[in-house]
């Protein structure tokens, strides 16, 4: 789950097969209990794996949506250390 900004996801690229929630709503998609979440993915059979732009906003994203009883981790470093790794990252402007 990549919850960077639009701005963020078309100047750095995409991770290819994420699912993007805006961080100002991550709680409302994902709280199983809310009348606004995403039933695909506010389920605790699901691992969700919340990506920021630098690990920090991702990784008290995934403390609160262990909280909700999801099983949610995050990237240490986030998009940047994924990028330095050498992984992929798609240049589409499109979801």
């Amino acid at each position: 789950m990549d919850i960077r900004p639009a701005e963020q996801r078309d100047r750095d690229g995409r991770l290819p097969g994420a699912r993007v929630i805006a961080r100002n709503v991550l709680e409302w998609r994902l709280d199983p209990r809310s009348e606004h979440r995403d039933p695909d993915v506010a389920r605790a059979d699901r691992q969700v794996i919340v990506v920021c732009d630098e690990g920090y906003q991702s990784s008290l994203a995934a403390a609160t949506l262990r909280r909700f009883g999801l099983d949610a981790t995050d990237v240490i470093g986030g998009a940047q250390s994924w990028r330095t790794e050498g992984l992929p990252l798609a240049r589409t402007t499109d979801g």
